[in-house]
């Protein structure tokens, strides 16, 4: 009997109360009891929300975004909608892409406007287009309601196109641009500036090619119908509906403007032209001036050596006095002639 009544359970003690292993362990269960009330407490809410819009969001998908710091939030009201839409959009999806640093709401309203507009738009396409910095809404509310570009853009300091016909008027165009968005396209297509870019380029191919200014005057749609017949939309987020010429204006006469230039260039070319021809005659009178005066030294030079030839003469015996009286006799006779013709011609004048 003794024996039996020491081998009863440590539960009870001496005093017959329950012991501290069994309070411990109340008191874990407590502790665990207020755990989980506390956990539910927080999440029961948001779940039950989901739950109502037949959202599949459980417990343990709220506990962990919770642990991997996601906007559980965010998460569950953007399922909650995407559902509400009819679309078929995973937690894990919304979850993954909040992650990858995407605008969540953004892409569920873009594809709930798409899913609306019957627009073939899926989530990996929507996600792939905002992870590429593409505002995908806008792009979808752009492919619904189509936008208008004006061509050239006002901030880029130019107000309009200029180009010039065959017949040198110079023509100053505004035009605007009607466009959608290419969804198809719309990752890697070029933006609204090369649309700007690839219009402007057709305005002056178009009027480049027009014989007059009139016939553009007359007919402005014909830039219009030219342009938008090239395909300038190959390869850009959008798709050209329309082209508008919004104001034709008569800017200067580029070709006479050409012209007068020309004629000053040219005038300038021949005065150049000339002034290199009269600088060669200076140049080359004052070679011939140079050129006479050397020879005439060189006469000084040949007069020098007559006294000496004739004294030489006189010494060798070949000439004597009388050869030397007899050439001076017919130096003054010809320097006597010479005199009289020219008086007589002084007289004729």
């Amino acid at each position: 009997m003794n024996t039996l009544l020491t081998s009863l359970p440590l539960a009870i003690g001496e005093s017959g109360g329950p012991s501290i292993i069994l309070l411990v362990i109340l008191g874990v269960v407590l502790v665990i009891a207020l755990v989980i009330f506390f956990v539910i407490a927080q999440f029961f809410s948001i779940w039950l929300q989901a739950f109502m819009a037949r959202a599949s969001v459980t417990f343990w998908s709220l506990i962990g975004m919770r642990l991997r710091k996601v906007d559980l939030r965010q998460i569950v009201l953007s399922k909650i909608t995407a559902i509400q839409a009819g679309l078929d959009v995973t937690t894990e999806q919304l979850e993954s892409h909040y992650l990858a640093g995407g605008r969540v709401p953004n892409v569920v309203r873009a594809m709930i406007a798409a899913h609306r507009a019957r627009i073939d738009l899926d989530w990996s396409k929507a996600a792939a287009i905002d992870l590429a910095g593409r505002d995908v809404l806008d792009a979808v509310q752009t492919s619904v309601n189509p936008k208008v570009i004006d061509v050239p853009n006002a901030s880029s300091g130019r107000q309009t196109i200029d180009a010039v016909a065959k017949d040198g008027i110079q023509l100053k165009v505004k035009a605007r641009v009607t466009v959608r968005t290419n969804i198809q396209q719309l990752i890697g297509g070029a933006t609204e500036e090369t649309i700007i870019a690839r219009v402007g380029e057709g305005i002056v191919t178009s009027i480049g090619s027009s014989d007059t200014y009139k016939h553009v005057l007359e007919n402005p749609d014909s830039i219009s119908k030219t342009v938008l017949h090239k395909g300038l939309d190959a390869g850009t987020a959008f798709e050209i509906l329309s082209i508008d010429i919004a104001d034709v204006d008569v800017g200067d006469n580029v070709g006479a403007k050409l012209q007068a230039d020309q004629a000053e260039s040219d005038k300038r070319r021949f005065q150049a032209e000339a002034e290199k021809r009269r600088a060669l005659a200076i140049a080359n009178e004052q070679e011939m001036k140079a050129l006479a005066q050397q020879n005439r030294a060189k006469v000084i030079e040949a007069e020098a050596q007559i006294p000496l030839a004739m004294a030489e003469a006189f010494r060798s015996g070949h000439m004597g006095i009388m050869d030397y009286y007899r050439m001076r006799n017919m130096q003054a006779d010809t320097s006597m002639r010479e005199s009289l013709g020219a008086t007589s011609n002084e007289e004729t004048k």
